[in-house]
Formats: structure tokens, C-alpha cells, sequence
């Protein structure tokens, strides 16, 4: 069995039969894997197992719905893996599980239920217990009490110490579950180079476990769970299945490069990442895992794999740079930073320089956001909210984009403390999202740390278990950038294997255990001597071999020049073919075999049997079920078919699979040899014509010697069915027996479940009676907008309406709570006796109070009892009638004054009229006075006026005011003689312009009649 090390095998192994040929190593990364390899192995021993056992763990995390996958799995699990299964489920601690005892009847091997430090052996299948966390140390099972106040993620810690435990012999499952424990400790077993399989979501009885770990981009493969043990014993024994042609040319003159650079150009080409700047073991780790996966032998034929496969080009970068972060990683160290830098940073920030941070290699956001968290919660210690600005990059993209939404999984619980998680994380769902107010402290973007420009002007710099991953030179260049983006005093916070390497006499340690250093030294220009030039020459380093290997060094026109020979090629000699989906939909046409199609009018299907001719549907459908099946080609006889034209020809039809298995055949190859040029040439040729009575019969003697065969396998076929029918009697009986016993459990439960039915129907109705009188309400107190709370008999807010929070101090989450709790603005010092003697005595409390806002308001309590229940409680209402105690106001003033006085609106209509000019109208009967009630129109009342004596001023009372109220003039008055009860008398009439913004007018008749003889004589004089 083949084992893959964390050494730097340049090949697989190969079989005996084909030559062994050593892969040329390009001399920059032979020498860099010279360098890191006492580290690499030093790796290698702190990660070995410290048990006897030597071979693969298979740790398979199921949740709800998991029982019926964990049956397909063993079911289908082939033997001879000689690995240990350890299922964890998430058990209730309350329940004996009896799951030992049912994936026992699937399978040969061995099912216990772990005990604690238990030794695991191979072909054994270990349970979790109920009310267990379990972890791998040292090959034995370990057991700890599960916290039941708590968060547990039992299949994220198993996986993780797994991950740990056996590197890449560990093997990690996901199956049926809600919500998205595993996800976290399937990225810890993709990261030590283990195999990660997940269940079909479409098959999975709850797909929220599959998904989210096939959300992270890390799934080797997603197979349906009967397919998952072939799978598994597949990557164990590791049995190469070469999909690609034969190894490329690639000339071993390290020079001109060899297969891996040839890799590494695509992965640079794909992405901008040169991984020259890596540690080479473990890219090379990496790159052979895929392989493994991908079942290709050697770098040459997985070159030629990923020239043909994007997507496997973007699997392998994403793997080589596998984000494997949390919050908060190392608690302690986050401590330190936030007492030994945060605090100062913030100290010392002023309005004119925000504080600028750089995460760099942030992974999906967690460190990001954690150093996030550490600012805003030094805010608020300090008391001051400077202004902030914390730059987050990456060099991939989907990890800027994960880290962009702000969206994390339940998991977090785990790492993040409750009170946070209140504060800067909004709970949707099964995930978290970070508050608006967080986020936008931070700016995401991707950002190569090698080659990219680095940020400046920064006061705090953080870059956590990036560095370990680069080879030394690429270690410095990037000490350097950080160095180049600080500020004067910045601060540096680096992993803690990481270290600042030839750059310690610039920097002083803040805290040397968790690698915080503050810059002493600042540098102007720290690429020019080991940046710029540096990457400069090897981006001329990289073309120039780029010529040399002649990876891109075909001309356009010889590409085109090759297209043009293989379409006639194709044209010439290969028979008219159509590749085919799985489903048998057509995909693509080969040469003139369009003529073999006809293509109805209507809605168009691609299914091949609607699309070719009648006669040849059968023999093609029969020819594609034996071809899925199949590994060779299969062919008809050559037969006379009628084709779409009208025309009939000759045809042999043959069809293949390409790629794939039984269960999925992927794509088949269906084609059409003509046989009308072979029969001319033979005519030619004087060959003899071909008898077909002879050819008939002899087919029909060969169709009744199958039939013969067929009968005899029939007839043995149905004797095995009786001896099994037989058994199976025997079977059913104790099955009978059995279902007897049960049958009168189902009664007696039948019973309670119908009453619990009824029950339930009745609970639904009176729930939907509530929701609906409870929206009623909702609604009618909306629409009052009156001030209303509704209190308990114990005084105690039930219910308040949105009006009520201006007048008492309550929110939303007050309800529950005492009124006596909070203060009000009412000048009412006696609400809470009048409430108790309210409820105590059933009646009915009504008062006028004031409020501090000037406002008046009519204060109700009114008492109420529960329909068929001994509680009571109390409803209070404040209607707001202070615009009524304003116009009550306003009539006061009116009424004082000694003026006859009405108000006009913009219309000329009466809205207020004073007492002195109703008793003035009712006592003189003066018809101005008297038709110009509340209600009428004062302008009409003038007009009726001007067929009287005083007809003369009543118009130039009514001309006057219609030019008020048009806005012609401001005021007007005159005055007038009138001879009202005998006697005459004189009148000062007054008007003037209402200063409102609708508008209107105001109109006084004051009696001038003492004033009149001396004026009279004056006027005689």
C-alpha cells in the first residue's frame, strides 16, 4: 500500500511493467527543497502516530437524517480497507442509542461504543456514546463530558485532533445533518492532506452539513453515500486510473524547466501566485494529494490534466493556499495584543490621522474581524471613537468574497464569546452575520502579498501564519513590506512560529512569547534591493523559461494550421458520430451526421431518440444501454435504415462509453459507419454477392440456441426463487409473529395519536383565532394612535402601543416588567393608588392631566376580568385633547372682548363667532349680524344685506372683505349708521387678514353710538 509522505517524491510509483523515469527538478526549487527539508521532517516526526497503529481513520459526521446514510455506506463498504471507521452523531444525552445494534445488520465488521483512552484497531467500526465530546490521541479514543449549557461541535473536534493525530491517513465523511458542525474540522483535514468526501446534498434526507462543507470549495468528492465506501478503499489502496494520453514532451534540461514548472506556470498564469515562493515540500504535498485524488501516476500526466482542466487548476490553488483560520486563534495572544497595542493605538490616535491596520493573508475574515472587535471594544473603554480603517487582503479572491459577506457558520460559538456574539453579530438562521456597524470599519480586497504594492502609513500591521508557508528569501522581501507599510512607531504581529528573521535590530519586542514588535526603524524604499529588483528579475526569469520550455511558443497560425487538419481528418475517416450526455441529450455533432437527424417543427428536445429516424431508434437505444454498461464498443449488424431525406442506406451503428462507470457511464460516443462504399469496392473487386436467405437463417439458428440458453438460466433461476421463497415463509411467519405483538402497540398508539390529532386541530384553530384578533388589535391601535398600555393584575406591561413611549420611558423589551418601574412625564402623582383602587374595585378612573411637554390628555383606566379565569387587569388610554383646550381657549378670549368678532376661513365661511355678536344679531335683529352664523358664509349674508336701507355698506362690507381674502388688500373699516330696535346707531365695521397659513379673515362691529352727536356737530359746523 502506497503511504504519502511529507517528503518531496517528484513521482508516484510505478508498475513493474513500465520504465521508471526520474522528473527534472528545476535547480531553484531542488535547492529550496534542500533547505526546508530537516524542517519538513522535523514536521513529519511531531506528526506521526504514537500508536501502533499504521493505518487510515475514517471519522464520519452525521446528524439528523444520518442513520439511513450510515447504512447505505457500510452496506456498500468493501472489505480489505484495513482502516478504522469512528462514526459521531449528535446523540441526546436523555436516550440509550441503539445505533450499535442497527449498523450491525450492515455490515461484517465489528460495531462498539467507544469507551474511554480505548485502543482503535483496523476494519472496526467506534461509536460516540450519548453525552460524550471525543477526541484521538496518541491512537486511543478519548472521552470528555459534554457541557450541557453549551455549544458542542462534536464532529469538528473529533476531526480536528484526527487531522492532527494522523495527517494525511485520515479521512473525513460528511453526511445527512442540519446545520454545519464538521465544516470547521473538514478545512483542518484538508489542510494535513487527508481525503474529504460529502454525502449528495440531493440525497441527503437534510443537505445543511453537506452543503456547508461543500460551500468551503475543499470536497475532493460528492458522491451519493452507497458510493462513498468504493471511493474510500479506492484512495486507501491507492489504484491509479490514468484518465489522460500519454506524458508530454517536456524537454529534463533544468534549464528550459520540466513538468512541475510546468505546473507552477499554470498555477501562476491562473491566478497570479507564484509558488516558487513556497515552501517547496508543501506545495509538492499538496500537488501529489491531488494527484491521489485525481488517481494520475505522475507530474506529467497531471500537467496534461490541468492544460485540459480549469477547474482543476483553480481545485489545486485553492488547496495550496487552504484557509485554515478562526476567531480569536490563540486567545492569549489576542489578549496581549489588545492591553499591549490595541489600548496604546487608540491612545495615541488623533482627529487628523485615523487609525490604519493591515490584516495581510486573512484568510475568510476571522482575524479581520476579531482585531475588528478589539478597536471598537478599546473604544469604548477609552471613551473616544477615533476614526478607523482596517484593510483585510488576500490573495484569493473567494476567500475575499466569504470574508466581504460577513457570514459565518454556529460554529463560532465555540471560539466567540456570548457577549460579543450579542453585540457584533446579528443570528439569522443557523449563522451569524456581523452588524453593519463592525463591517464598515473594514475593506476587503485581494492583494498578493509578494508582488503587489504594500499599503502605507499603517499603525499596526498583522500577518499570522502566512509567513511559515514562504522559503526564506520570500520571508524577508515580504518582513520588508511590512516594514515600508508601518508608520513611525507602528506595531508588527506576526504567528507564533513566525519571526522577523534579518529585520530584529528594527523592530523591538512589545511581547516576544506572542510576537508583537513595535518598528524602531523605518525604511524608505525596501524594495529596491530586495523587492522590485528581485521580482523584476524573476518575472524575466519566468518569461525567459517560458520561451526556453516552449510551453506558449506555438505560433497562432500553426494552432490554426493543426484545428483545420483535424476537422478534415475528422471529415475524411471518422465515421459520423454525436457525443452524448448521460441522459442521452446531444452535446455535439461529429462530421456530416446531421443527416441521421431530423429536427421536428415545434419545441425543440435534444434527446437523441426524438431526434433520429424511427427505423434506427430502437437499434440505438439498445446499443446505448449495453455501451453504459459496457467498457468496449458495441455494435449492430449492418442493416437498411430509412433516413430524414427520404433516402435509405446501408448502416452499421455502434456506440461507446467515454469515461465514468456503470453507475454514471458520463458520456457516450454513438456513430453511423455507412457500408454503401465497401459494397461498390468489393463489387469491383468481383467478390460474390452476399446471400441473405443464408444469413437469415443463420441468424435465427443463433437467436434459438440463446433462447434455449436463456430458458435453462430461467428454469434455474425460479428453482433458486422457490428454496429462497421457502426460507423467506419461514421468515414471514416470525415476522408474523412479531407484527401481531407490535400491530396491538400501533392500536393503543393509533388511539393517542388520533386524540393528540384532535387536540392539535383544536390548539391550531384557537391559535389562528388568536393571531387574527391579535392583528385586529395591532391594527385599531394603530389607527387610534392613542397612548395605551395593558397592564396585569400584578400591574405588570402586557401590552403597549407605540404612542405610549412618549409619555412613559419604556421599550420594547420592557414588556413583563413593573409600570412602577419607570417614570412618566404626567403631572399625576396619583396613578398608581388610582390603579390599584381601579382593579380592586372594578370601576372606571377618568382625569384630565397635564404632561411636560405642555400636552393635555384625558386619562382612562378602565378595569377588565379574563373570560373564564380569575386574573384580571387594567387598560390605560391617554387621548391627547390639547387642541381642544386650545380652541376652548380661543373662545374664552373671544367672548371677553367687548367687539362684535367673527373668524373667516380663506372661503368667506363663519368658523368662530363671539358672544357679543350672537346677543348683538338676537337683540337688534340686524340682518349682517344675524345671517352670518357658524357655518355660513359671511360674504352671502352681505349680499341679502344689499336690498335694505343699509344695502350701501353691506356691499362695501362685502367688496372689502372678498379683497382680503383674495389677499388684494390687508385691512379695511368704515363706519356705518344703522337703525336697529327704534332708535339709530352708528357702527365701526373692522376687518383684516387672517395671518394663517390657510388663509381667512377677522371681522369686528363695534357700536360707535356715543360717539356720533359731537361728531354731527362738527360735521354741521
Amino acid at each position: 500500500m502506497n503511504q504519502k509522505t511529507d517528503t518531496h517524491p517528484v513521482t508516484q510509483p510505478q508498475s513493474a511493467a513500465e520504465p521508471q523515469e526520474a522528473t527534472q527538478m528545476p535547480e531553484g526549487l531542488a535547492d529550496a527543497c534542500e533547505s526546508s527539508e530537516a524542517e519538513e521532517q522535523q514536521n513529519i516526526a511531531e506528526t506521526t502516530p504514537r500508536s501502533g497503529f499504521q493505518g487510515h481513520v475514517v471519522g464520519i459526521g452525521a446528524s439528523a437524517g444520518g442513520l439511513e446514510a450510515l447504512e447505505q455506506l457500510f452496506n456498500c463498504m468493501p472489505g480489505g480497507t484495513e482502516a478504522a471507521f469512528v462514526v459521531v452523531q449528535h446523540l441526546s444525552p436523555d436516550h440509550k442509542s441503539l445505533m450499535a445494534n442497527l449498523l450491525a445488520r450492515h455490515t461484517s465488521m465489528p460495531v462498539v461504543t467507544v469507551r474511554d483512552a480505548m485502543e482503535i484497531e483496523a476494519e472496526t467500526i467506534y461509536l460516540i456514546p450519548p453525552g460524550n465530546l471525543m477526541t484521538i490521541s496518541e491512537g486511543q479514543l478519548r472521552l470528555s463530558p459534554k457541557n450541557p449549557k453549551a455549544l458542542s461541535l462534536p464532529i469538528d473536534l473529533f476531526f480536528s485532533s484526527l487531522a492532527q493525530e494522523f495527517r494525511d491517513r485520515c479521512i473525513g465523511v460528511i453526511l445527512s445533518g442540519t446545520g454545519s458542525d464538521g465544516t470547521r474540522g473538514s478545512v483542518a483535514i484538508n489542510d494535513a492532506g487527508g481525503l474529504l468526501l460529502a454525502q449528495n446534498p440531493e440525497n441527503a434526507k437534510f443537505d445543511g452539513m453537506p452543503r456547508s462543507v461543500i460551500a468551503t470549495g475543499l470536497v475532493d468528492e460528492i458522491l451519493p453515500a452507497e458510493l462513498l465506501g468504493r471511493r474510500i478503499k479506492d484512495h486507501i489502496l491507492q489504484k491509479p486510473e490514468t484518465r489522460v494520453g500519454p506524458p508530454p514532451r517536456i524537454p529534463s534540461d533544468p534549464d528550459t524547466g520540466s513538468s512541475l514548472e510546468g505546473i507552477f506556470h499554470l498555477l501562476h498564469n491562473h491566478g497570479g501566485v507564484n509558488f516558487r515562493d513556497y515552501k517547496p515540500a508543501t506545495v509538492l504535498r499538496r500537488i501529489e494529494r491531488r494527484m491521489q485524488v485525481r488517481h494520475v501516476p505522475d507530474f506529467e500526466h497531471y500537467l496534461e490534466l490541468l492544460d485540459g482542466d480549469s477547474g482543476e487548476v483553480s481545485v489545486l490553488r485553492r488547496e495550496i493556499l487552504i484557509p485554515v483560520t478562526n476567531f480569536f486563534r490563540d486567545p492569549e495572544a489576542f489578549d496581549a495584543l489588545a492591553t499591549k497595542v490595541v489600548d496604546q493605538v487608540v491612545q495615541q490616535s488623533s482627529a487628523s490621522h485615523p487609525i490604519r491596520v493591515w490584516v495581510a493573508g486573512m484568510s475568510t475574515g476571522e482575524e479581520a474581524y476579531s482585531i475588528a472587535i478589539l478597536f471598537a471594544e478599546a473604544f469604548e473603554r477609552a471613551r473616544r471613537w477615533p476614526d478607523i480603517k482596517i484593510f483585510a487582503t488576500d490573495v484569493e479572491q473567494k476567500n475575499v468574497d466569504a470574508a466581504s459577506a460577513g457570514t459565518f457558520s454556529e460554529a463560532i460559538m465555540a471560539e466567540v464569546s456570548p457577549e460579543r456574539l450579542e453585540r457584533f453579530f446579528i443570528k439569522r438562521g443557523s449563522h451569524f452575520v456581523v452588524k453593519p456597524e463592525l463591517r464598515q470599519t473594514l475593506v476587503f480586497a485581494r492583494h498578493n502579498l509578494l508582488e503587489d504594492p504594500p499599503f502605507t502609513r499603517m499603525d499596526m500591521v498583522s500577518c499570522r501564519n502566512v509567513l511559515i508557508y514562504f522559503v526564506p528569501g520570500a520571508q524577508e522581501r515580504a518582513l520588508r513590506r511590512f516594514q515600508y507599510a508601518l508608520a513611525p512607531g507602528g506595531y508588527l504581529f506576526l504567528g507564533s512560529s513566525e519571526s522577523l528573521a534579518g529585520l530584529s535590530s528594527d523592530f523591538t519586542p512589545v511581547s516576544s512569547k506572542y510576537k508583537l514588535f513595535q518598528m524602531l526603524r523605518s525604511t524608505t524604499l525596501p524594495l529596491d534591493s530586495h523587492g522590485s529588483s528581485a521580482l523584476l528579475g524573476a518575472r524575466v526569469s519566468s518569461s525567459s523559461r517560458v520561451r526556453r520550455t516552449g510551453i506558449q511558443g506555438n505560433q497562432p497560425r500553426d494552432a490554426s494550421a493543426i484545428d483545420t487538419a483535424q476537422q478534415l481528418l475528422l471529415r475524411d475517416h471518422a465515421p459520423p458520430s454525436v457525443l452524448l450526455s448521460d441522459t442521452l441529450d446531444l452535446i455535439h455533432i461529429f462530421g456530416e451526421a446531421q443527416r441521421y437527424l431530423h429536427f421536428p417543427s415545434g419545441s425543440i428536445s435534444l434527446e437523441v431518440s426524438k431526434l433520429l429516424p424511427s427505423g434506427i431508434v430502437p437499434v440505438a437505444q439498445a446499443l446505448l444501454r449495453r455501451a453504459a454498461k459496457a467498457s468496449g464498443v458495441v455494435r449492430s449488424e449492418a442493416s437498411t435504415f430509412k433516413l430524414p431525406d427520404g433516402t435509405s442506406q446501408r448502416l452499421c451503428v455502434s456506440a461507446r462509453r467515454l469515461g465514468g462507470d456503470e453507475r454514471n457511464p458520463g458520456f457516450l460516443l454513438l456513430s453511423f459507419e455507412s457500408l454503401v462504399s465497401s459494397s461498390s469496392s468489393e463489387g469491383s473487386e468481383g467478390g460474390q454477392p452476399m446471400d441473405v436467405n443464408m444469413e437469415a437463417q443463420e441468424r435465427i439458428q443463433s437467436l434459438e440456441q440463446e433462447l434455449a440458453a436463456t430458458r435453462e438460466s430461467l428454469q434455474a433461476t425460479i428453482e433458486e426463487l422457490e428454496a429462497s421463497n421457502e426460507e423467506l415463509q419461514a421468515t414471514n411467519e416470525e415476522m408474523m409473529a412479531s407484527n401481531e405483538e407490535l400491530q396491538s402497540s400501533n392500536e393503543e398508539l393509533q388511539s393517542v395519536n388520533e386524540e393528540l390529532y384532535t387536540v392539535n386541530a383544536e390548539n391550531q384553530e384557537k391559535i389562528q383565532i388568536l393571531n387574527r384578533l391579535n392583528a385586529d388589535l395591532d391594527s385599531m391601535a394603530k389607527a387610534a394612535s392613542i397612548a395605551t398600555l395593558f397592564l396585569d393584575e400584578s400591574l405588570r406591561i402586557t401590552r403597549f402601543t407605540p404612542e405610549a413611549t412618549h409619555i412613559f420611558k419604556i421599550r420594547d423589551g420592557d414588556v413583563g416588567r413593573p409600570l412602577d418601574d419607570f417614570s412618566h412625564s404626567l403631572d399625576y402623582p396619583n396613578l398608581m393608588s388610582d390603579l390599584r383602587a381601579s382593579l380592586r374595585e372594578g370601576r372606571m378612573v377618568e382625569h384630565e392631566v397635564s404632561a411636560d411637554s405642555g400636552h393635555h390628555y384625558l386619562l382612562r383606566i378602565l378595569p377588565y376580568t379574563l373570560q373564564g379565569a380569575s386574573s384580571k387587569g387594567a387598560v390605560i388610554t391617554l387621548v391627547d385633547i390639547t387642541s381642544i383646550r386650545d380652541v376652548a381657549l380661543l373662545q374664552a378670549v373671544l367672548d371677553s372682548l367687548d367687539h362684535h368678532v367673527a373668524v373667516l376661513d380663506h372661503k368667506g365661511v363663519v368658523v368662530m363667532l363671539n358672544k357679543h355678536w350672537q346677543a348683538c344679531a338676537k337683540d337688534y335683529g340686524l340682518l349682517t349680524l344675524k345671517g352670518a352664523q357658524v357655518g355660513a358664509c359671511y360674504l352671502q349674508a352681505c349680499k341679502n344685506s344689499d336690498q335694505t336701507a343699509d344695502g350701501i355698506h353691506a356691499r362695501k362690507a362685502q367688496e372689502g372683505v372678498g379683497k382680503i381674502l383674495n389677499g388684494e388688500i390687508e385691512s379695511l373699516g368704515f363706519e356705518y349708521p344703522c337703525d336697529a330696535a327704534g332708535a339709530p346707531r352708528w357702527f365701526l365695521m373692522r376687518a383684516v387678514k387672517l395671518q394663517h397659513p390657510d388663509g381667512g379673515a377677522i371681522v369686528s362691529h363695534l357700536e360707535i353710538t356715543d360717539w356720533v352727536p359731537e361728531r354731527l356737530k362738527h360735521n354741521d359746523n
